[in-house]
C-alpha cells in the first residue's frame, strides 16, 4: 500500500486549499491509499478529528514561529524518517518550503507542491520557491491562471494543472432544503444572494457591499466567513444603509444549504486561484455574478454559466447583479442547470482524483529509491 503524506501549514482556519487536501485525502484513502496528514502548527479541530475518524493519520508539528521554529523541523524530519511515506505532497509557501528542504535530512521518493493563488507574493516567496525547485518533483497548479502567472516570474518552469475537484454527488440542488431555510428566513418574496469565503482584503467585500446598496430592496445578502474585516464591513453596511439586508453568518460548517436556498451566487474577490467555493455554488445549479480576475475565468464561462465583471467595479457589479435578479426564473435555472452540467464535466471529484493518482504513480515509476534531489 502506497503512503501519501499531505502537508499542510495548518487545520485551524479552512479555507479553499485546506478544504481541496481534505478532499483528497478523504478520497485517496478510499481508493486504498495510506493517507497520512501533517499540519505545521495548530490542533487542527474538527477536521482533524474527522480525518482520525475516516482512518487518516493526522500529525501537527506545533511551529509556534512559522518556518524559524526549529523544532518543527526536527520534528517533520524525524517523523519523516520514521514513516517513510512514498509521496510528500505540499499546499501552500510555507509547506512546500518545509517539504522541499527537509528532503536533504530525510530522503524522499516523491515531493509534489500545489499553487492555489495566481498572487505570486513578495520577493521573498519568489526567491524561496526559486533556490528550492531543484528539491521537488514536479511542481502543479489548480488552474492555468496560476500556472501562468508563476511561470511569468519564473517561479517554476514545468507546471502540470491539476484543478481542484468537487463531490458533485454531494453538492447539488435541494428543492426541499431551499423552500425549508427560505420560509424559516421568510425570503420567500425576496432575491437571495449568497458569498462564501474569509473576509480579507483579497476577497474585495466592500465592492460587493457598494453594489448592493444600488439593487433593489427585494435583495437579500449572506456572507458566510471570519476575518479581521468583519467590524469594518458591519460598519460599512450600517454607513451604505443596507444592514437590514446584509447578513454576516460568520464561519458556517454548512455553506451547502445557503447554496441550496440561493438565487445565485457572487464572488468579488481581487484574484483567484480556482475558487473552491464557485465550482460548489455551481455544482448546487445556482447561476454567479464574479469579477474576471485569474481563476475565476477558469470557474465562470462568460453569458453561459454566469456573468464575468471588471473588478473594483461596484457599479458593473451591481449591473450583472441586476440583470442577473431581472431575468426570467426559467433563464436563470437554465444558466444554473449550464454551471452544474460545466463542474459534472471538467471538476468532478473523481475525475480530479484519477489524475493525481496517475501524477502519482508515474513518479513513482521514475522515482524508485529515496532521494535527497528531484530526479
Amino acid at each position: 500500500m502506497n503512503h501519501i503524506s499531505f502537508v499542510i501549514p495548518g487545520l485551524d482556519r479552512i479555507g479553499g486549499a485546506e478544504s481541496q487536501m481534505i478532499l483528497l485525502a478523504k478520497g485517496l484513502s478510499q481508493r486504498g491509499w495510506r493517507v497520512s496528514v501533517v499540519a505545521l502548527s495548530g490542533e487542527g479541530g474538527n477536521e482533524a478529528t474527522k480525518l482520525l475518524a475516516s482512518g487518516i493519520t493526522f500529525v501537527s508539528l506545533e511551529m509556534l514561529k512559522g518556518l524559524a521554529d526549529p523544532r518543527g523541523w526536527v520534528r517533520f524530519n524525524r517523523w519523516l524518517r520514521q514513516q517513510t511515506p512514498d509521496v510528500v505532497h505540499a499546499h501552500l509557501p510555507h509547506a512546500a518550503w518545509m517539504a522541499r528542504w527537509s528532503r536533504l535530512a530525510a530522503p524522499s521518493r516523491v515531493v509534489i507542491d500545489t499553487l492555489h493563488s495566481s498572487s505570486t507574493g513578495t520577493r521573498g516567496r519568489k526567491f524561496g520557491y526559486q533556490i528550492s525547485n531543484w528539491l521537488t518533483d514536479q511542481v502543479t497548479a489548480v488552474s492555468h491562471a496560476v500556472a501562468d502567472a508563476h511561470h511569468a516570474v519564473h517561479m517554476a518552469t514545468d507546471i502540470v494543472v491539476i484543478p481542484n475537484g468537487i463531490d458533485t454527488e454531494t453538492w447539488r440542488p435541494d428543492v426541499a432544503v431551499r423552500e425549508s431555510l427560505r420560509h424559516g428566513l421568510s425570503l420567500e418574496d425576496k432575491f437571495l444572494w449568497f458569498a462564501a469565503g474569509r473576509l480579507d482584503p483579497v476577497k474585495d467585500y466592500p465592492t460587493l457591499l457598494a453594489a448592493m446598496a444600488q439593487l433593489p430592496k427585494c435583495s437579500q445578502l449572506v456572507v458566510a466567513g471570519s476575518g479581521p474585516l468583519e467590524p469594518q464591513l458591519h460598519q460599512l453596511s450600517r454607513d451604505l444603509a443596507i444592514e437590514s439586508r446584509v447578513r454576516f453568518i460568520g464561519f458556517e460548517p454548512d455553506v451547502k444549504r445557503w447554496m441550496r436556498a440561493a438565487d445565485a451566487f457572487v464572488l468579488s474577490s481581487q484574484w483567484e486561484g480556482l475558487p473552491i467555493a464557485l465550482l460548489e455554488a455551481a455544482a448546487c445549479g445556482l447561476p454567479a455574478v464574479a469579477t474576471d480576475v485569474p481563476g475565476t475565468r477558469d470557474a465562470v464561462v462568460d453569458g453561459e454559466t454566469g456573468l464575468l465583471v471588471p473588478k473594483a467595479d461596484a457599479k458593473a457589479l451591481a449591473a450583472a447583479m441586476d440583470h442577473v435578479m431581472q431575468s426570467t426564473p426559467i433563464d436563470r435555472r437554465t444558466m444554473g442547470e449550464r454551471a452544474r452540467q460545466r463542474v459534472v464535466n471538467c471538476f468532478s471529484l473523481e475525475s480530479v482524483l484519477n489524475h493525481w493518482e496517475a501524477l502519482y504513480t508515474d513518479l513513482l515509476q521514475r522515482n524508485r529509491k529515496p532521494s535527497r534531489r528531484a530526479s
